[in-house]
């Protein structure tokens, strides 16, 4: 083989390894998964609402059945979410049985393992907000508790725009096409998280789906990655972990001339070949819980934790082995990160949004502190990530207000929009909207002009 034809070949095969990217970048402005294309937050769109209300620019509305914390995705004229019906208690039924430290521990704010849920997937029309139709993917008792603020539908599902692919955790992943019609389904295992209930969502490379399942405390016989062919649910590698819960998603990342898969963790960071699991480099993790998902660019990934302690990382990709105290290990900050909220990349500059608003700006490729300490209006809590356009940053909190800040190594807050409603969900965007998923609706955003149109579950919902 000559020279010429091994780098043509890798070319087409690195052309091809972001194929679903590639696709939302040119074909649409589609958000195909949890925080769109590449996992960024980050629209390049520049047509976008910067303004809105309660009353103003609301294109539609949905009543959305449930709960559920997972992001809408969107691809063309179809949006895709999760949610979770509880039922009644079920006798007998009851969560998996914890262990701490050699005895038996139950969180304090676990609920819900004895009752029955209904989970389910639901496709909505995206210039009217119509729900085409209503998938249940499982129903009944569930392994596990989870935390009173968490939801079983908390997991964001990706679409490669030909099937949507769902995960629940222990109660399984599912693939529909975009009719509606159920392709397969599968389960990884009997997936606990010490009462605090699911938060990772599939990731997709190529052919493969990949699923982060580090569970309870920990331990080498529990915790895993494990990937599966999109095209038939079976498995095609599994890797064990030596890692407590998690629940941030993994990432999948271009690294020079190669892919690498970033499953951040408490004990250690790892980087595995997407392609057959093998480990290309390691190092120290975040030592917190690892629940905000990794960003990546400027051939670095950026991983975070806000509790017990407070770590980020700026680690460059490419490495080998273990990297810990190697050039690799760019920097480390010690201040500012968040038990929940996932960073965001934008331009040359890393955010960190802590728990309570407080916002704080790194240099990427340095570690240089550019302001620390930014705050919001008024005090507000938060658990949506943030998401980017425009030179803008918007931050969506508990209560519903987004807070636009201006992009940029200086803190500045351009305007505050208030919806009204409860906001857990990170937001999606795509083809000049943004959508914003509430406690009890669906909310499409846009500067059309339309009058508001509100739809109720009940009167749109096709089959179950």
């Amino acid at each position: 083989m000559t020279h010429f034809t091994r780098a043509l070949l890798l070319a087409i095969g690195i052309a091809g390894g972001f194929n679903a990217f590639a696709q939302s970048r040119d074909g649409a402005s589609n958000w195909p998964q949890w925080r769109g294309a590449q996992s960024r937050g980050v629209s390049e769109e520049k047509n976008l609402p910067v303004e809105w209300g309660a009353d103003k620019n609301i294109v539609w509305k949905t009543a959305i059945p449930g709960r559920g914390h997972s992001s809408p995705i969107v691809w063309n004229n179809r949006i895709f979410l999760t949610t979770s019906i509880e039922g009644e208690v079920v006798p007998g039924a009851k969560a998996v049985h914890h262990v701490r430290r050699g005895e038996t521990w139950v969180h304090p704010d676990s609920v819900a393992g004895n009752r029955k849920h209904t989970l389910k997937v639901l496709c909505l029309e995206r210039d009217s907000g119509k729900i085409l139709w209503e998938r249940t993917a499982y129903e009944g008792a569930v392994h596990d508790d989870r935390h009173r603020k968490n939801t079983y539908a908390s997991s964001t599902p990706v679409t490669d725009g030909k099937f949507v692919y769902a995960f629940f955790e222990a109660e399984g992943l599912y693939c529909y096409d975009f009719d509606g019609k159920l392709i397969w389904k599968t389960s990884a295992g009997k997936i606990a998280k010490m009462g605090m209930g699911p938060g990772t969502s599939p990731a997709l490379y190529e052919n493969l789906l990949f699923l982060q399942c580090d569970q309870e405390d920990g331990g080498p016989d529990i915790s895993f990655i494990v990937a599966v062919d999109k095209r038939t649910g079976k498995e095609v590698w599994r890797v064990k972990r030596d890692h407590r819960k998690t629940h941030a998603t993994p990432l999948v990342v271009r690294a020079g001339n190669r892919f690498e898969l970033i499953a951040s963790g408490a004990e250690t960071v790892i980087s595995y070949d997407p392609s057959t699991g093998k480990e290309l480099w390691r190092s120290d993790g975040v030592k917190g819980h690892a629940i905000p998902s990794a960003v990546a660019g400027h051939d670095m990934v950026f991983v975070s934790a806000g509790y017990p302690s407070k770590r980020a990382i700026g680690i460059k990709l490419g490495g080998s082995g273990n990297l810990t105290g190697t050039s690799n290990m760019v920097w480390s900050y010690d201040k500012g990160t968040a038990y929940v909220t996932s960073p965001i990349l934008y331009g040359d500059y890393v955010y960190f949004v802590s728990d309570k608003g407080i916002l704080t700006c790194i240099e990427a490729r340095t570690g240089e502190i550019k302001y620390e300490g930014g705050r919001v209006p008024v005090p507000a809590s938060f658990s949506a990530s943030a998401v980017a356009f425009d030179g803008k940053i918007f931050l969506t909190s508990e209560d519903g207000d987004t807070f636009v800040i201006k992009a940029g190594p200086a803190h500045e807050v351009i305007r505050t929009n208030s919806l009204g409603e409860v906001v857990l969900a990170s937001p999606a965007i795509s083809q000049g909207r943004i959508f914003i998923r509430g406690d009890k609706h669906l909310y499409c955003v846009s500067e059309s002009g339309k009058p508001q149109k509100s739809l109720t579950a009940e009167k749109t919902v096709n089959g179950k």
